[in-house]
């Protein structure tokens, strides 16, 4: 088998393709994080000028590699769509992608993001952006949150054929132990900082979904959505591998 045909795992560590950095102003782009670790570094776009964003995508683009942007304004998303006009932005999700970054997948796998209120969209839509920029499905479940259980178990049969599950909750965050209860997959939580007073910007969620009982819960960062749907992504790759090789 050559090179060019070989897995991420069996390039050597410091090989040319996979530490190369290309040095822009402002920034050092990561392009050799695609074959390290399966896909390209993904912008985070807050604080970012839009001159930047476009010199890193530009550079990714030059490399052949898909981007994703997050947290980015509506109306730097205009600008690069200006330069990038095959991109695609989500409002909802705040994240701007160009073409997948694994558009050879011949059968995408399929993950579920279920949020416990409709403020928590934000969060969720960013971690359903992440998974389709992967290739993959992205089914949104919105406002179903523990105070009225019937919209939960309305929808459950449909959550429970997903290779992975992203819940996504703030306040108490009881959600996250309640879905992984009826899951046999993985279920990456993800508090948010939605909630009164003594929520302590999303402290209480995060304590919460840590401290769940249930055994399939991973917790990441608050307001993480990105991290939520790049785990879950993740996982339906080698789901996708497992059963379609």
């Amino acid at each position: 088998m050559d090179s060019e045909h070989k897995s991420v795992n069996t390039q050597p560590l410091f090989c040319d393709r996979t530490s190369k950095t290309i040095d822009i102003a402002g920034a050092r782009v990561d392009l050799g994080r695609a074959y390290r670790c399966g896909y390209p570094e993904v912008v985070f776009g807050e604080q970012k000028s839009t001159d930047l964003i476009l010199r890193i995508l530009h550079a990714q683009a030059d490399a052949g590699q898909a981007s994703l942007v997050t947290r980015i304004t509506l109306e730097t998303a205009a600008a690069i769509a200006d330069v990038f006009p095959a991109s695609v932005y989500s409002l909802a999700g705040k994240c701007l992608r160009t073409l997948s970054a694994d558009a050879s997948k011949k059968t995408a796998g399929r993950v579920a993001i279920v949020s416990a209120g409709s403020t928590d969209a934000f969060v969720a839509n960013e971690a359903a952006e992440t998974v389709r920029w992967m290739g993959h499905v992205a089914d949104l479940f919105d406002d179903v949150g523990v105070a009225g259980p019937q919209r939960l178990l309305a929808v459950l049969p449909e959550i429970q054929t997903a290779d992975a599950v992203v819940v996504v909750a703030g306040m108490e965050a009881a959600l996250a132990s309640v879905v992984a209860g009826y899951l046999s997959c993985p279920v990456f939580a993800v508090p948010t900082s939605v909630g009164y007073g003594v929520s302590v910007g999303g402290l209480v969620a995060l304590a919460g979904m840590l401290a769940s009982c249930a055994a399939n819960v991973a917790v990441v960062n608050i307001d993480a959505g990105f991290k939520g749907g790049f785990l879950a992504g993740l996982v339906a790759d080698r789901t996708r591998e497992i059963h379609h090789g």
